[in-house]
């Protein structure tokens, strides 16, 4: 019999009640390989049953093939999910390799309308914005997505990589409930001034790629060989040449707990990441993403492991030696944007 995770509230005493670990969607559809479909609804089922009720994907993610995945599964088990999705990242079928970021109040209902259709349900319970366009103010963008809300095609915002400034910006404009950024033990970016500022705010902190897109699973050595050419990791900067030798060699500590402990590499690194709510004061919901049962399971136990202050002292270094940057074009993040 699988034990079921924790729960908290999602943005507060008012939000729906969630797992402390979330699923990350996007994989199944886009970036990392190819998908067994059967295995992939088969890892969704046993979301489920772990707790892990809050499940996340976007429109970008497959072009929306991401969200027509999931909408079985959200039409088998709709009251006991809680469905995030988001727009903001424009993708065109006549140009492949296009990326435009859209904030502008057309945008934003034209593309949740999509998204309702796709998913096949009336409404979204967790609408982000995926990325922050600088050039529209928050009045018109949050004010859109607030607009949502009050017809009942959403019940909660979020936003993606945005500064503490921007959240406290947007969190005037209309109440933000999550607050979604890369957070791992290689990435800690986020705390520069968001994560203080979702903590005064009361904002859910929902980092997306935990594992650092899986290299904290201390599988890779070097993407270019280990990687498939459809898997987008290939072109990280922190996986391939020198940069992934001398990230590789970061791990030494994290695999030295594991080991001690009888526990994988990403469980540790998944265990660091949930203690982040206790260090800063708030609540902290990951989406590792699988398409494997056995990795689900294996993740959602890691939300039943406490690190020691040895442990956490012995992991404290690594961030700030990772050699690369998280993406090929930083210019998308909220880290081109701090103060």
């Amino acid at each position: 019999m699988i034990t079921k995770i924790d729960t908290v509230r999602l943005g507060g005493q008012d939000g729906p009640e969630i797992g402390v670990q979330g699923f990350g969607a996007m994989g199944i559809s886009e970036f990392y390989g190819d998908t067994d479909e059967a295995a992939a609804r088969d890892t969704l089922d046993a979301a489920l049953e772990a707790g892990v009720t809050l499940i996340d994907t976007a429109d970008i993610y497959g072009s929306g093939a991401n969200e027509e995945f999931l909408a079985p599964f959200l039409a088998r088990h709709r009251d006991e999910v809680v469905l995030a999705t988001k727009f903001a990242v424009e993708r065109r079928a006549d140009d492949p390799g296009h990326r435009a970021v859209r904030n502008d109040r057309a945008y934003v209902r034209r593309a949740v309308e999509a998204s309702l259709r796709r998913l096949g349900i009336e409404t979204i319970d967790l609408y982000y914005m995926h990325r922050r366009d600088p050039e529209i103010p928050f009045e018109e963008s949050v004010g859109a997505m607030a607009e949502l809300v009050k017809e009942g095609k959403v019940r909660q915002l979020g936003l993606s990589e945005v500064t503490g400034a921007e959240l406290r910006e947007a969190h005037a404009v209309h109440p933000i409930a999550a607050l979604q950024s890369e957070w791992s033990l290689f990435s800690r970016d986020v705390e520069r001034s968001a994560v203080g500022a979702a903590a005064e705010l009361g904002v859910t902190v929902v980092p997306y790629s935990p594992l650092g897109r899986g290299f904290l699973t201390g599988s890779f050595a070097d993407a270019t060989k280990e990687l498939s050419d459809s898997d987008y990791r290939r072109h990280q900067p922190r996986f391939s040449g020198e940069n992934a030798e001398r990230n590789t060699a970061l791990l030494a500590p994290l695999h030295t707990i594991a080991a001690e402990r009888g526990a994988a590499a990403a469980q540790i690194a998944l265990a660091w990441v949930q203690q982040r709510a206790a260090v800063h004061g708030l609540t902290v919901v990951p989406i590792p993403g699988t398409r494997k049962r056995s990795r689900l399971l294996e993740n959602a136990a890691a939300t039943r492991i406490t690190l020691t202050e040895e442990e956490l002292a012995a992991l404290e270094p690594i961030a700030a030696q990772v050699a690369g940057d998280r993406y090929p074009d930083m210019s998308f993040t909220s880290v081109t944007r701090e103060k």
